[in-house]
């Protein structure tokens, strides 16, 4: 009996050749099929990139800000009346061994800002008055968007410094204008721009601590910004409660603001998770329609593989040629996504002037997974195509 000849093995470059014979063939088919990869990629790379870049930009801004900024606040009495701070606050926090410096605003009661005499009291937009001392602003690292910052003369008259949401509340655009503060008009010298290590000035009217006792400010500070070494931050903070009011500690509140920056950073790093979640859930429809796709193909295809099959191609050859085929499409999908989520992250950082931080994980991950998906995907058309006979597929020619 003669001996059948052994099957010819296909090389790499023919594989590759008839593999995507199939997608040139049918270019729109190919294009719309790896275009939900490309998407699940896209939302992929591009949420979790923005994120990641979210994370770089408050990162670097707390390192700008710094991490030794303490407030210390008046708490409430044990009779849950409110405590105030004791008026020699200042200098004592100011001897503990590590500060670098201290400084202070004190609220004006029941003073109002209104934006011209013709407002009602009681309609103040929110914004509080506060003294505050000419160091404030370098004490949080502050900047001014329009004009200037309260200085040793201008802190004696009639003069005020709005906060971003205040001077937006108010709709004063910049320095020059004038509110009505408690039947007087102040001049606006400097709007502010938002001041992360301290909110609460962004909503408040700034004036000079020692005019403010002209409104009724009784000249004791209800908070006070202190700076020390990034050595002594833990030391100091321990000694301030009972540095500033030694008989009752407990009525004294000491925070760090850049503890609640750096877990807003924790929360964005949670919220990669499921931006990874919707990412593969993208994927995953994708890799359904890739699927889709193959089966119609093999189907309008068994010609080509009775033919093929007939001239002998072995089934390991016929399985290859459609895997080949299912995982082109998923990696070209995949590639696409991966430029088209780059480019998004690209603009984000540009258009907040943040560091391009790249998602390295989400873009290994996501063409890697692509490739698995159309791995798994071309898995099926591709065995029930070898499972074909040159006989069932030649039967429709």
């Amino acid at each position: 009996m003669t001996e059948l000849p052994e099957p010819v093995r296909l090389r790499a470059g023919d594989l590759a050749k008839v593999g995507l014979e199939g997608l040139r063939g049918r270019p729109l088919r190919a294009v719309l099929s790896a275009l939900g990869i490309a998407i699940g990629v896209a939302a992929m790379v591009g949420l979790v990139g923005i994120s990641t870049i979210s994370m770089a930009g408050l990162m670097e801004e707390i390192r700008r800000l710094g991490t030794n900024l303490l407030t210390v606040e008046s708490g409430t009495t044990l009779l849950g009346e409110e405590a105030r701070l004791p008026s020699a606050a200042e200098d004592m926090v100011a001897r503990i061994p590590g500060v670098l410096g201290v400084t202070a605003v004190g609220l004006v009661p029941d003073a109002t800002v209104r934006r011209t005499d013709r407002i009602p009291t009681s309609r103040t937009g929110g914004v509080a008055v506060q003294a505050t001392r000419t160091d404030l602003l370098e004490a949080l690292g502050g900047r001014v968007r329009s004009g200037a910052f309260l200085n040793a003369a201008t802190s004696r008259y009639p003069a005020v410094v709005l906060g971003s949401a205040a001077s937006a509340r108010l709709g004063v655009e910049r320095a020059g204008e004038h509110v009505y503060i408690s039947g007087r008009w102040f001049p606006v010298i400097g709007i502010l721009d938002p001041v992360r290590l301290a909110p609460e000035i962004d909503r408040s009217a700034l004036i000079g601590w020692s005019y403010a006792a002209e409104l009724g400010f009784d000249g004791y500070a209800t908070t006070l910004y202190e700076r020390s070494t990034d050595e002594t931050v833990q030391f100091v903070r321990d000694r301030l409660t009972y540095t500033v009011n030694p008989e009752h500690p407990e009525e004294v509140k000491v925070s760090r603001p850049s503890d609640a920056l750096t877990a807003e950073a924790a929360a964005g790093r949670a919220f990669n998770a499921l931006f990874f979640g919707l990412g593969a859930v993208a994927l995953l429809a994708g890799g359904v329609g890739i699927a889709n796709i193959m089966v119609i193909s093999v189907l309008e295809r068994r010609q080509e593989i009775g033919l093929r099959r007939s001239l002998g191609a072995t089934r390991g050859q016929i399985r290859l040629q459609f895997l080949t085929e299912s995982v082109t499409l998923s990696a070209l999908g995949g590639l696409a996504g991966v430029a088209a989520g780059l480019a998004g992250c690209l603009g984000y950082a540009a258009s907040q002037g943040w560091p391009l931080a790249l998602p390295v994980q989400a873009i290994t991950g996501g063409v890697l997974a692509a490739v698995a998906i159309g791995a798994l995907a071309g898995l099926y058309p591709a065995r029930r195509a070898a499972r074909l006979t040159p006989a069932e597929a030649l039967a429709t020619v």
